[in-house]
């Protein structure tokens, strides 16, 4: 049989149910709520916004589309501009012109710029077709993006005056704003330099789960109904929290472009506490990523977030673009057997994955290769509110985001795996604050009303023999879409149809 097809993953009731078992699966169920469009009341000192909260909308700068949402790239722009001293900026993936020439300004000012991304993004957007060629899939994508941003006039190709004024990394190069990214402590790069936050004056932070893109932000080009993936953003006024930022950007900045290799990206910088600052009407506590192999699990972020979904008492809404750290899943287990109310809506492209403990949550397990992994704890009483989004095509879920009690909020740009805790540069925030809570209880709500809510504890695959191929017919829920391509062959040879998966 074709290796191929047994290395897919494989979905089977939770205690290997037999083969010629079947059950129908329970219908879907959606969260429903009324529009939710009122405005919340901000701290003046914490402000929360959404790229698709429904209680806003902008006109986009590129596309021209007037949609629902706060337009972050604005709100990063103007908060650049108001910078009279320094502006730090740590961000995986910088591709939005009207940053980068806010960056440029500034510095042609006189003010303190400095800069540090993913050396996996730090290419230019002037490559030849043999070095577009050359690129996987994914950033062949990415980069028909970037050409589509730059490409004014429409003609294809890119002229030198397009690449300076519509090519981020251009423009922020030819300003001559010191940048570095993760290979400058001379390894080939952490896990990911991840972050995403901008400290402006020693005193006003911006947090955020967003990349400086216009997937991220605003939308994809190839398709008019993306709206971007729905992510968050944090504008917080606190000298004190703005500080914690910075010595977190001078450990990977050491001494900057062309000095010295001091810069500590990774597992390289030395482990910290986690710092707890007042900001308003908040308390906020930070941890920054990665812990290294010594440090024990509960002492890591990730052990910070176990601490606050172990508290609470009445509800746990979560929002994520990955969950895979089993831990996390074994404790919300838990606390769900004591009557605390969970609900989770996973991205698409995670939620059915032989790691994602959205499955343990259902009751149900993936197999890859007809193998489990070894640490699957599917839960013995599912949940029924675990679901995803359903969004235009090529728009993700990719929001880090929890809510306890409406009143405590996990998130930052730390996803909830292990990577993001033992390898990654990350930031991970945990506000107490109810004002904020509400503000993401909002977007939850608002996110699960777009959202198919699944219960497929009896939905199953049959692990195919080496020898037969005898497939048993799955009964699909109609709301899983199917887009990879291994997938769509296995369903063909499996005989099933279903119109989610074309």
């Amino acid at each position: 049989m074709n290796k191929k097809i047994v290395a897919l993953a494989v979905l089977i009731l939770a205690g290997f149910v037999s083969c010629n078992q079947f059950m129908k699966p329970k219908p879907t169920e959606e969260i429903t709520a009324a529009p939710v469009v009122t405005a919340l009341p901000q701290d003046p000192s914490l402000q929360v916004y959404f790229n698709q909260s429904q209680t806003s909308s902008y006109t986009e700068p590129y596309r021209q589309v007037t949609r629902p949402g706060h337009d972050l790239e604005q709100l990063m722009v103007y908060s650049i501009n108001s910078a009279r001293e320094s502006v730090d900026v740590a961000v995986q993936e910088l591709r939005l012109p009207r940053i980068a020439q806010a960056l440029a300004h500034r510095h042609r000012s006189g003010i303190k710029v400095r800069l540090i991304i993913e050396n996996l993004y730090n290419r230019p957007v002037a490559l030849s077709p043999s070095q577009v060629k050359a690129l996987p899939k994914r950033e062949r994508d990415r980069y028909a993006e970037l050409v589509h941003l730059a490409d004014t006039d429409k003609d294809g190709s890119l002229s030198d005056a397009e690449i300076s004024s519509g090519d981020a990394l251009a423009i922020v190069r030819e300003a001559g704003i010191p940048m570095i990214d993760d290979t400058a402590d001379g390894s080939k790069g952490s896990g990911l330099m991840h972050h995403k936050f901008i400290v402006i004056d020693g005193k006003t932070l911006i947090v955020t789960s967003a990349n400086f893109t216009t997937s991220d932000i605003h939308g994809d080009f190839k398709s008019a109904e993306s709206r971007g993936n729905p992510n968050n953003l944090l504008k917080m006024q606190s000298p004190e929290l703005a500080k914690v930022f910075t010595e977190e950007f001078s450990q990977m900045w050491g001494d900057g472009p062309g000095g010295k290799p001091d810069s500590k990206f990774g597992v390289k910088k030395p482990s910290r506490a986690i710092a707890r600052v007042s900001v308003g009407g908040a308390t906020v506590a930070v941890q920054f990523s990665p812990a290294t192999s010594k440090t024990p699990w509960q002492q890591t972020p990730n052990g910070l977030i176990n601490r606050t979904l172990a508290s609470s008492s009445k509800s746990v809404n979560l929002a994520l673009f990955v969950f895979s750290a089993q831990q996390l899943a074994d404790t919300l287990g838990r606390k769900s057997q004591t009557g605390v109310s969970i609900r989770a809506l996973v991205d698409s492209s995670f939620v059915y994955r032989p790691y994602s403990e959205a499955m343990d949550m259902m009751g149900a397990s993936l197999l890859e290769g007809c193998k489990l992994e070894v640490e699957n704890r599917p839960w013995s009483q599912p949940l029924a509110t675990v679901g995803m989004p359903k969004l235009p095509v090529g728009d993700r879920l990719h929001h880090k985001f929890g809510v306890v009690d409406g009143t405590k909020v996990i998130t930052g740009s730390h996803n909830w795996t292990e990577a993001a805790n033992r390898a990654n540069d990350e930031t991970l925030l945990v506000i107490e604050s109810a004002t904020v809570g509400a503000h993401f209880e909002q977007e939850f709500v608002a996110c699960g009303a777009r959202s198919a809510i699944e219960s497929i504890k009896a939905q199953f695959w049959v692990c195919p023999s080496a020898s037969s191929r005898k497939w048993i017919r799955a009964n699909l829920n109609a709301n899983r879409r199917v887009s990879s391509p291994r997938w769509r062959f296995f369903l063909k040879r499996s005989k099933i149809t279903n119109s989610a998966s074309r």
